[in-house]
């Protein structure tokens, strides 16, 4: 029988490559990206080359069939910007990163060793990598009392809502990932189970009513005001003494660190928030 510490070593080489594979880390293909597709425009007839390109790629999106084919630009693979979550991977599971996924095994294992009540939740999921890890890690602890909630329109981005929020993303394909996909994401992990739950939706509408007793660990993915908003109204509550809230997008979104700010000081919250790296932050609920 192993023993301990190649129990623990086992688990650690387990985790390890989940991070690598969830972030496509380990492929560096997953640096490339894919070139969108645009009409020739006025003048370019004077730049031959370019004309050319362009046309090219043009005719090639007319004839291709609910964009099955797509045009590929080869982009050297930067382990920085991947570890800190700075790039879209073209495949992978998550953009958050390595750093924050050692942010999140190190919350939950000091929850599992502190004894703090709870599920987890992701607000936001795209692929589901963040929520994919989290019950990786709950296997790889041997836990079987703790859930993990996937909590996403499933279509992607709303509309910004609130007029300080910084992008409309809502027609961007990229951010648009099905639940069926997102399931089968899981089930490629062998991760899809009984202890995972999906609340398929706008988080005004799936929140409030959530059947969710405690919370251990909130993570926040929603980008926007009203996302972020929305999550901390009915969640926040919710989360145990000494859980932990993450916040993915304070620093990148200025709406979400609004919302963030503006939630704390309705609430006469102060809470210790720490940064995990140039984007994100988290805190432990007193």
């Amino acid at each position: 029988m192993p023993s301990l510490t190649e129990q623990q070593g086992t688990r650690e080489l387990y985790l390890d490559l989940m991070k690598k594979a969830l972030t496509a880390s380990i492929y560096d293909e997953s640096a490339w990206a894919i070139l969108p597709y645009a009409r020739p425009g006025p003048g370019s007839a004077r730049h031959p080359v370019r004309f050319a390109r362009a046309l090219f790629k043009h005719l090639l999106a007319r004839s291709i069939v609910n964009q099955s084919t797509i045009i590929i630009k080869k982009w050297p693979f930067d382990e920085t910007s991947r570890g800190a979550g700075r790039d879209f991977p073209l495949f992978g599971y998550t953009m958050v990163g390595l750093r924050r996924l050692d942010n999140l095994q190190h919350c939950l294992e000091d929850v599992l060793a502190s004894g703090i009540p709870g599920d987890l939740i992701e607000t936001g999921a795209w692929r589901g990598g963040a929520t994919i890890f989290m019950r990786a890690l709950l296997r790889a602890h041997g836990v079987t009392d703790r859930k993990v909630w996937v909590a996403d329109s499933f279509e992607g981005l709303p509309s910004p809502a609130d007029k300080h929020d910084d992008w409309d993303l809502s027609g961007n394909e990229y951010f648009k990932v099905s639940l069926e996909q997102v399931r089968a994401n899981f089930s490629k992990f062998g991760l899809l189970d009984g202890q995972v739950e999906f609340l398929p939706g706008w988080f005004r509408d799936t929140l409030p009513a959530a059947p969710i007793g405690k919370l251990a660990i909130l993570r926040l993915d929603g980008d926007m005001y009203d996302s972020t908003m929305d999550a901390l109204t009915h969640l926040y509550v919710k989360v145990s003494p000494g859980g932990y809230v993450i916040v993915d997008d304070y620093h990148s979104w200025a709406s979400c660190r609004r919302a963030v700010t503006e939630f704390l000081a309705m609430h006469a919250l102060k809470p210790d928030i720490k940064a995990i790296d140039q984007d994100a932050v988290y805190w432990r609920k007193e």
